[in-house]
């Protein structure tokens, strides 16, 4: 890369450098370390400097052991697809208008979370209930480590609280579902033409200026798997690129999971990669309260998590999905 001759392959290189520089000064950092105890050591058999010695050891053993720990991390297996833009997918589960509503707030938390993160956050494509919640929305994300981040949320969101509709006042229970894939390049998944069938339609949304009155809407057909995507932006050209591109993403994701499987029959994968079927949150409005039960977490922010605020929850869940590594590898 510094003399230049690295050519066409220089964005590969530098991407490959960026990963590996930091592990490269965590292990110098542990080898400085190792340096200075074995000095201090030297150091005691000279009874001029065995009193500073013996002051500085205790200090440089207790950092030994947290550099330790860093190098451990820093070695850990890397998810190749974490450095990768993101698809996000919110649909309503059980719970009717509620259920809409709700997947309407996930859908702003995460456009927060995103701002917050200085991600890119765009919509696909999105389809609106009468009361304004979501029926369907996807979403793209791309900056600095979205999937690294992001693909703990994938999974059923539960929430508890008094419905705007319910005029009653009693505490209503719906979900609400989360699916974050990381995008496909072009590399990962070659599509074939005879699987697949694209139709032509026009666009429908919830009146007034949301419907498309010209035929641009595309909608993709992927026959082997069954999967339909569909587009509806205002360029049929943008439309199929955009179903093309969920297609691939959906199809890559496919394909991991399938690897995931083979790899973890006999464990409970990683929290990252988990059946997203599976409960992972509850969001309870009367008590402020936020639980994320794959790491028994309790929150009692959740004002500040509906509003973007999850740094708080997303670390724990990398600290615990990197204790599950260490642990599986006898660390």
């Amino acid at each position: 890369m510094a003399d230049g001759s690295a050519g066409a392959d220089i964005a590969t290189l530098g991407k490959e450098y960026a990963e590996l520089r930091p592990v490269v000064e965590t292990v110098t950092a542990y080898k400085d370390l190792v340096a200075q105890i074995a000095d201090a050591e030297a150091m005691l058999a000279d009874p001029e400097m065995k009193e500073l010695a013996e002051a500085e050891l205790p200090e440089l053993k207790a950092q030994l052991a947290a550099s330790e720990h860093d190098v451990q991390l820093a070695l850990l297996p890397k998810d190749a697809a974490d450095a990768r833009p993101a698809l996000l997918e919110i649909r309503p589960g059980t719970g009717g208008d509620e259920a809409s509503l709700f997947a309407g707030d996930l859908l702003r938390m995460y456009q927060r979370y995103a701002e917050s993160q200085g991600w890119k956050f765009e919509i696909l494509e999105e389809s609106q209930t009468e009361l304004g919640g979501i029926k369907e929305v996807v979403a793209r994300i791309a900056g600095d480590g979205v999937f690294a981040k992001m693909k703990y949320e994938s999974g059923v969101h539960r929430v508890q609280r008094v419905p705007e509709t319910e005029s009653g006042g009693r505490i209503h229970t719906s979900a609400a579902t989360v699916a974050v894939l990381p995008e496909a390049e072009d590399v990962d998944i070659e599509i074939n033409p005879a699987d697949i069938r694209i139709d032509t339609m026009r666009a429908s949304g919830s009146g007034g200026q949301h419907v498309n009155t010209t035929d641009s809407a595309v909608r993709i057909v992927h026959e082997p798997t069954g999967i339909i995507v569909v587009s509806s932006e205002k360029s049929q050209h943008r439309n199929r690129e955009i179903a093309m591109q969920v297609l691939k993403t959906r199809l890559f994701d496919l394909e991991r999971q399938r690897v995931d499987n083979e790899r973890s029959a006999d464990r409970k994968s990683q929290v990252g990669s988990g059946d997203r079927s599976e409960r992972i949150r509850t969001y309870n409005f009367p008590q402020g309260r936020m639980t994320d039960h794959r790491i028994n977490l309790t929150l009692y922010s959740l004002g500040q998590v509906m509003q973007g605020d999850l740094d708080e929850v997303i670390t724990a869940l990398q600290a615990d999905a990197q204790a599950t590594l260490l642990a599986e590898m006898g660390g």
